[in-house]
Parts: C-alpha cells; structure tokens; sequence
C-alpha cells in the first residue's frame, strides 16, 4: 500500500493508540501533514480513558502546534468517523486502541500483526519506530519532510524516544531518516530533559532491588512497572556499573505486550543479537553491540507460552543463549582439521567496489549496511566487497589482487547480483551526501583455487577471527565452521546458504 492509494477518500481521521507515545504522535502528524497537502479533510485524534498527561508529550504538543485532539468514549458504543480512518503506530482491534467505528479502516504500523490483516495497511516490524515507517511513506510519494522542520522535529523525536535514545537503532533506514530529516535540536533537549516524573524515578529504584541474578553467566534480570521505555534503559546502565553483573534485561508489561532493554559489557556477548533471541518468534529486537531492546507481542506471547509468567521467560530464555554457543578465539588451536572436510571455493562472480572512485582519497566516510554503519577513511587500496546475500566486508588492495581477478566481461558481470533488502550506502561525513554501492561495483572471480577445512555445526559458536579480536562472527546449527589450508589459526563461520552455493568438496 502507498498513501497515494488513500487519496480516493475525502475525509481522513488519523488514530493514534491510546496513552499516546512520542511515535505515534510524531506519525500520526506526518500523516495528517500529507493529507492535509492533498486537500483532504485530516484530523488527527486518540481516545481511550485518559488524556495526553506526561511533561515532555504535552511540551511536544505545544511547542510543535500539533493539531492532535481528544475523543472522550462514554459507554459501551463506538465513536463514528466519516471516509477513511487510519490507525498509526497500532492496529485497529488491538487492545491499546480504543475502537471507533468506520466502514474504510487502513494500519500503519511497526509492530507483529496483531489480528487479521487489513487489505489497507502496512506493517513492518523490522523498524524502530512508526516515525520512519511514515517518513519512508511520505518520501515515496515525493512529499519534502526536509522543509518541515516542526514535522522533521517530531519524528526524529518519536524515532529517539522509542529506540531509548537511539541506542536500539539497528535498521538503517531508522538512520537515514534520523540524518535526513530538519531538527530543532533545542526543542528535542527541552523533551528529554522534562521526559521522567518522581513515581518514575521511585519505579527506577524499587526495580534495582527487585533483580534476580545468575551466577554462573553473571548476568541480571529486572521487572519493573510501567513506566517510560527510557527508565529501562536508565535502569539497564545502572545495573552494569555493579561489578559481578556483565549483561543484563530490564522489561515490563504495556499494553500489547512486553518492553524491554538489554546491556552487555563483554565482547563475547552482542547486546543485538541477545535481544533478537529474546524475542525470536514473538517480536522484534536488535540495536547496538553494547545496548538494545526490543518488543515481544503479548498475544504471540500467549499463544506460545500459555502458562509461563514473564519473569521466568526472561530468565529461562537468557540462559538458553549463553547455553547455546561456544566460543573460539583464532589462534587458539581449537580447531580441529582431522575432524574436517576438505573444500574448494567454487569460482562464481562477486562485486567489489574501490572507494576512491567515489570519493577523494582522505574522505572520512560511513558505510551504512543492514549489519550496521562502519567509519573508514577513503584511500586507494581500500575495497568495498559485496555478497551475494547482503554481507559487506572491506579488504586492502594487495589481498583483493592476491584473492580475486577483476572480470573484464560485462556480460559476467551480470552474473552478480545483490538480493538484499537494503542496498548498503557510503556516506561521506563531511558534506553528508549519499551513494549506494552497487552504482559504482565491478565483477571479480576468485583467483586460482582456495581450499579449506570445514564442518557442519552442530552447537552454535562465537568466532573472534584474525581479522577482529573485538566483534565475533556467529555460527549457527547447520552452519560451517571453517579454516583455511595454508593457515590454522585463519578460522571463520560460512553461512549455510552460502556455503553450498560457494564451495564444492575436493576430490
């Protein structure tokens, strides 16, 4: 669906959910921007028992003149709305959206489908916030959020308050929108610094003295009341300054489902992916590699775990993760050739590209992929290389001609193709400007035969290669662990997609 596709109806009311949040209030205004430039007739509206009360929602109302208004809901009968109604960072049915009653409803939101899908609607649980997700919407129809600095204001708000001040920001379109859109950065300081109360800051304390504690991982876990998404992450920092805690969860319950924010303080533990398997199967988590958080669905929730409270989810499924890896450091002489297969790296074309015919060499630079942003400086011996499923990884210019020979066909150039859902872009940091890499990607095979030893994973593993003794790759069940033949301690984890497709047994 594209909101071009809502253009036949005259009158539109934008529902945010009850209790509103930042995001949803940020959305539902830039849906009502967009209407009202198509001259349509747009409210903009929340029900549900009580007002609009927090400090920093009603500054953010009042500083942006934000045309938001109150549906007061007597007795058991629905409210009617004329035209179209469109539910924003909710969905229509759900339990934290008070119903009002239409014959033309659309969703737009980023949560797990909640109930039956609506033909009008557009879910994508994979962002941070509704704030890109209407960004990303109101781009594709041309309409110049960059112009609108009330507009840029609040959804880089309601992207910074529900991914706990960016520190769960995974998705690089949450990225793109946070640098595209205008901000009026004093008002954005006025919000946070009105944004807890005292019963906020007493539900703070009485969870730090509520945890429980895991002393074989040395990690902690903490239920807190409902409060703020931000106290669970002033809560998880906390937490990790205590010298026996190395990674943590704080949750709680809102309406629709469970909060929550994770911390780690070691290498061997990636907060993102912790809070990705935390949530694995009835949300959506991820973030940065020492903060994240995520959103688990209570109806997916209960269908899945009918008679397991949510203490004991969180405490079972942390120690599921710990116990489900091992870990490998190169160079230690754990692997174990004999035990292996012998392979050869098939000879299919990959892309490359060289950063200096992008930009000046010296060009301080940010590659933006799905696995995360990377800071380089341009030079000329240094390659951009680009996988088939969406894996970017750099190399110097004397180990690309070592490995690879350029392809001069452009016919076998098209053999290349990237399938990921987002193209990954270089950003230069001093003037801003954005290019995706494939415009500027050549082919390349590999030179001569590359052999290794290899085998199927049974456990999943952590893996400190050579190149990175700070970040791990992840290997899971049916995966390969893998070495190279002419150096040991050169060991590494092949995805098993991608190793079927990469690799042939040797004769």
């Amino acid at each position: 669906m594209r909101l071009s596709d809502l253009e036949i109806y005259d009158k539109v009311t934008v529902q945010c959910h009850d209790n509103p949040d930042a995001d949803t209030i940020a959305s539902g205004y830039g849906l009502y921007c967009y209407f009202q430039s198509r001259g349509k007739e747009v409210r903009l509206v929340y029900s549900g028992r009580n007002r609009i009360q927090k400090s920093n929602l009603r500054l953010m109302v009042e500083k942006l003149e934000l045309p938001i208004e109150y549906i007061g809901v007597e007795g058991d009968e629905a409210v009617r709305v004329d035209g179209l109604l469109v539910t924003v960072d909710c969905q229509y049915g759900s339990g934290n959206v008070t119903g009002l009653y239409a014959d033309n409803v659309a969703i737009i939101d980023h949560h797990q489908l909640e109930k039956q899908a609506i033909p009008l609607s557009v879910i994508n649980p994979n962002l941070g916030s509704c704030a890109t997700l209407v960004w990303k919407l109101l781009r594709e129809e041309g309409y110049e959020t960059e112009r609108d600095e009330r507009l840029g204001t609040a959804l880089y708000y309601g992207l910074y308050t529900d991914t706990n001040q960016f520190s769960e920001v995974y998705n690089p379109l949450d990225m793109d929108m946070r640098e595209a859109v205008p901000v009026d950065k004093s008002l954005i300081t006025l919000f946070r610094n009105s944004n807890l109360s005292l019963r906020e800051l007493e539900i703070a304390g009485i969870a730090m003295i509520r945890y429980s504690y895991n002393d074989d991982y040395e990690f902690a876990v903490i239920k807190a009341q409902p409060c703020d998404p931000n106290i669970l992450g002033l809560i998880s920092d906390f937490l990790l300054q205590v010298d026996a805690i190395k990674t943590c969860a704080v949750f709680n319950e809102v309406n629709d489902g469970y909060k929550f924010s994770v911390r780690s303080c070691v290498r061997e533990v990636n907060a993102s992916e912790l809070a990705a398997f935390l949530a694995e199967g009835i949300g959506s988590g991820g973030g940065h590699y020492e903060k994240a958080g995520g959103f688990i669905s209570l109806r997916l929730y209960e269908e899945k775990y009918p008679t397991l409270h949510s203490e004991g989810y969180f405490n079972n499924r942390m120690t599921q993760y710990f116990d489900s890896f091992e870990i490998i450091y190169a160079g230690s002489g754990k692997t174990e050739p004999d035990a292996m297969k012998k392979y050869v790296r098939r000879r299919i074309p990959l892309a490359y590209v060289k950063t200096d015919e992008i930009f000046p060499e010296g060009t301080p630079v940010t590659i933006r992929t799905l696995e995360g942003d990377v800071d380089l400086t341009v030079d000329g011996g240094l390659y951009v290389m680009l996988g088939h499923k969406g894996e970017v990884y750099t190399c110097r210019r004397e180990d690309f001609e070592r490995a690879y020979v350029p392809l001069r066909d452009s016919a076998k150039e098209e053999e290349y193709l990237y399938r990921a859902e987002y193209a990954p872009v270089i950003k230069n940091r001093m003037s801003g400007r954005d290019i995706t890499l494939t415009d500027y990607a050549h082919g390349c095979i590999a030179a001569g035969e590359i052999s290794i030893y290899a085998r199927p994973l049974e456990k999943g593993v952590k893996v400190f290669t050579l190149r990175d003794k700070n970040r791990y790759m992840t290997g899971r069940p049916g995966d390969y662990l893998a070495v190279r033949c002419d150096n040991p301690d050169d060991i590494f984890v092949v995805e098993r997609d991608i190793f079927d497709v990469s690799y042939c047994e040797a004769e």
